[in-house]
């Protein structure tokens, strides 16, 4: 696994590269502003069902369990993290919030907060789910290609008071990671906005199944949607082509 997104490496990679770097090729070519992403497990069989239950059927007792899996994840930073962090929740847009009734990635970060507090009573981790602000109702990623994903979400997210993320170590929370376009968008407005570091936890990560398309024309893109490679270019043209097992689910 990538020891950066935590998303599964490749052959080529693992074959071409020293074994110590563990970077998967996009964050080789495109690092992303946040540091490290862990997730409790992959996004399917029970936890996919799960997830479902507490987003779509609105069983919000289901937090409970899915918060102490949470916190579980979080727990795999305790050895590298910085000893105080705010935890900022992933935000839905208004509209979503409304219809919905409630934000599962709050509920989630909660949760894991108050397992946390008993099982790692020395870790300062504040919850600051005002913290980020989304500015647009971004179309539904579920299906979207990874880079439909990333300009879907180009600028969405914004820094309610700078001041308060000004040289503060952030863990961004959610449910799930599929590409990063989300993680990558929202970590960027809080690094730009003065955060020290950003930090990444969910519950899911997405698995990606790696076809290597000898002369494929894309390119990796930036957290902005801009080009980072030409697409001609021989890093281009070896790049994978990822699919996803959750295009049926959006988050991250």
């Amino acid at each position: 696994m990538c020891a950066r997104c935590g998303d599964l490496l490749d052959a080529p990679v693992l074959e071409s590269a020293p074994s110590s770097a563990g970077l998967c090729r996009a964050c080789r070519l495109v690092p992303p502003p946040f540091v490290r992403a862990v997730a409790f497990g992959l996004y399917q069989d029970r936890m996919k069902a799960a997830i479902h239950a507490l987003k779509y059927d609105r069983l919000q007792p289901a937090a409970h369990g899915l918060g102490r899996m949470l916190a579980c994840a979080i727990a795999q930073l305790a050895a590298e993290a910085p000893a105080e962090m705010l935890v900022v929740p992933v935000p839905l847009h208004r509209l979503k919030h409304a219809e919905r009734g409630f934000n599962q990635a709050r509920l989630l970060a909660a949760y894991a907060l108050e397992a946390l507090r008993k099982s790692h009573p020395e870790w300062r981790l504040t919850l600051a789910s005002s913290t980020l602000m989304r500015l647009r109702a971004t179309e539904n990623q579920a299906g979207l290609t990874p880079r439909q994903r990333r300009l879907n979400v180009r600028a969405a997210f914004s820094v309610s008071d700078p001041a308060a993320v000004d040289s503060k170590h952030i863990l961004l929370i959610d449910d799930i990671l599929t590409t990063g376009a989300t993680a990558r968008a929202a970590a960027l407005a809080l690094v730009r906005a003065g955060a020290a570091s950003v930090w990444v936890a969910t519950l899911a990560r997405a698995r990606r199944i790696h076809e290597f398309r000898r002369g494929a024309s894309t390119s990796f893109e930036d957290a902005e949607g801009d080009p980072a490679l030409p697409p001609d270019s021989p890093a281009a043209t070896a790049q994978a082509a990822s699919i996803y097992s959750s295009q049926d689910q959006p988050s991250f």
